[in-house]
This record gives structure tokens, C-alpha cells and sequence, in this order.
């Protein structure tokens, strides 16, 4: 049975929903216990070297075709690997070496608004109006709230997180709008199968570059437990979740998904770290969440109106 049958009822979307934003969310502080052990590119391309490999062994399983053809798919998978998986990944488990996962994951909820943005600028049936701008506006400002730059300071390790945080959320938006206009009928298993694998290369790549050897990995429980974490569960189990609720509910509803992670997160920063997140995550939060409403303002009026009602609409069958 595909995944995607037992999405079948409102409250089986729901609990999908929450298990995928609890995944996700918790994959940041994951992510932040690792990085004690681990070389930062280095634990991203193994994490997803894997996952990919789980994900195409997956994707051979439930869907007739796995290997892409023609320069439209490859260039697909290339530029998912690039942006989504090696970009986005590398610069975030570089920026928490200096922040925590939870005050990386209130950045990286800006993604949505930087995929409007990117789409506006570079897709000629997208565009913005000054309610969308000024929602961009409040996402930036966000940003900066939570990087706090006049009591960091130009060179302060706070600011140098936020920054890179923010840098993988470039790449991983630019990388989403770029995907657009290289839909093809290869499986989505399939595509993000070769983009683990392909961007795992590529962070291996850039682990060599900066220097990062095998060597200073000290497995140990914790390492082992945060790998097999962020492998298996927020990663393949995830994605998995992931294409069935795009199935379901489209990609619109499931960029609220994205504002559910930071609550994760902070929740398990408090549980394994007891730190909690500042005043100015929050701010910043909530100037980010204002932003995203602004711009997807017509979206989500369009599903209050109709589906908040009609909880059958939810699955995508009528």
C-alpha cells in the first residue's frame, strides 16, 4: 500500500502533519548534538548519501521509473542537488556551529517567502504587488532582529550564523523556483533520491576543499544516535511523509509545515540543552510568520473560505 492511501481522512492529514513538522524540527537540534563529533560538511554528506540511497532503493520499489532521461530531468536532479540538498545543507550545518538549532530554524522558516520572492523575479506568470513586498520586507526584518547585528557586532558569531542560515535559505528557495519550469513525469521519490546522492558528492567535495578529514569524527552513542536520526527518520521517513501530504494537500498548505519546525526545535533545545530561545528569535519569528501570511494572503483566505469547512477537500479527492 502507497503512503499516500492512508493520507485518506482529515485527521490522518493532520497527524502526518504534525509527526512531519516534529521530524523536521527536531532534525535541528539533531543536527546541533552532532556537530560535536562530526566535521559539519562531512555529517551532511553521509546523512544524505544514505538517505539517498534508502530513498532510490524506495523509489525502484514503489514507482515504475527511477533513472532520469533527457537533459530536462538530469537537470533537475542537478540543480536539486546543488541548491536544495548541498547549498541549503552545507551552509545550515556550518551556521550551527555558531547558533542553535532552534534559533536556526526560526531563519530558516523564511524559505517560503524567499520562494515567492525568487518566483516573482524569475517566472514571468509570478508577481508582486506592494502587500507582497512589504511581506518580504517584515521576513528581512525578521532576520535581522534575530542576528541582532548592533549587539553582536560585525564580526560576531551570532551574526555569522544567522548569515550562513539565511544563505541556505537563498539556495534552498532559488533551488525550488528553479525546479518549476523542469517538471517532468519522473517520480518525486525518484528526483530526490538522485539529489541526496548527487549532493552528497558535492558536500563530500566541499568537505575535502576546507580541509575536513574522516579522522576527527568521534563516533560515540551520541554520534551514532544523531546520524541514525537524521538519516532514517527526518530524513527518509520524512521525505516520505513529505510527497504524500504534497500528494494530498499541495505544496501551499504544506509551507505552514515550515512555521511549525521552530516551535519543535525550541521545545527540544529546552529538553536536551536546557537553553531556551531569546526575545529576539521570537520577534524575529513572528515578523517572519507576518511576512508569509502577507504574501500567501490570497491562498490562505481562498482555503479558509472553503476548506476549513469542508475537510474532504483536504485529501485531494472529491
Amino acid at each position: 500500500m502507497k503512503l499516500r492511501n492512508l493520507l485518506s481522512t482529515s485527521e490522518s492529514i493532520v497527524a502526518a502533519f504534525v509527526l512531519l513538522a516534529t521530524l523536521w524540527g527536531t532534525s535541528f537540534v539533531a543536527i546541533e548534538a552532532g556537530l560535536h563529533y562530526f566535521p559539519p560538511l562531512l555529517f551532511a554528506g553521509v546523512r544524505y548519501a544514505i538517505a539517498g540511497a534508502i530513498v532510490l532503493g524506495v523509489a525502484a520499489v514503489t514507482s515504475g521509473r527511477t533513472v532520469p532521461s533527457g537533459r530536462d530531468e538530469w537537470l533537475g536532479v542537478a540543480v536539486a542537488a546543488t541548491f536544495v540538498i548541498a547549498a541549503y545543507h552545507g551552509l545550515l550545518y556550518v551556521g550551527e556551529l555558531y547558533i542553535s538549532g532552534a534559533v536556526t530554524a526560526v531563519v530558516v522558516s523564511l524559505a517560503p517567502v524567499l520562494t515567492a520572492v525568487f518566483a516573482a523575479l524569475l517566472l514571468p506568470s509570478e508577481r508582486l504587488g506592494p502587500v507582497e513586498i512589504g511581506g518580504f520586507a517584515l521576513g528581512v526584518l525578521g532576520v535581522v532582529v534575530i542576528a541582532d547585528p548592533t549587539a553582536a557586532g560585525v564580526g560576531g558569531s551570532t551574526l555569522l550564523g544567522v548569515g550562513l542560515a539565511f544563505a541556505g535559505a537563498v539556495a534552498f528557495s532559488l533551488g525550488a523556483v528553479l525546479l518549476r519550469p523542469l517538471r517532468t513525469d519522473l517520480p518525486i521519490a525518484a528526483l530526490q533520491g538522485w539529489a541526496m546522492v548527487l549532493g552528497a558528492g558535492l558536500l563530500f567535495v566541499g568537505a575535502a576543499a576546507f580541509g575536513e578529514s574522516p579522522a576527527a569524527i568521534e563516533w560515540n552513542r551520541t554520534a551514532i544516535v544523531s546520524l541514525a536520526y537524521l538519516t532514517l527518520l527526518s530524513g527518509v521517513v520524512a521525505f516520505l511523509i513529505y510527497f504524500a501530504l504534497l500528494d494530498a494537500v499541495g505544496p501551499a498548505q504544506l509551507h505552514l509545515v515550515g512555521y511549525a519546525e521552530p516551535v519543535v526545535a525550541a521545545v527540544g533545545s529546552w529538553v536536551l540543552f536546557g537553553s531556551l530561545i531569546g526575545a529576539e528569535a521570537i520577534v524575529g519569528f513572528v515578523a517572519i510568520l507576518a511576512g508569509f501570511l502577507a504574501l500567501e494572503r490570497r491562498a490562505i483566505a481562498a482555503y479558509v473560505g472553503f476548506d476549513a469547512y469542508h475537510w474532504p477537500a483536504l485529501t485531494g479527492r472529491k
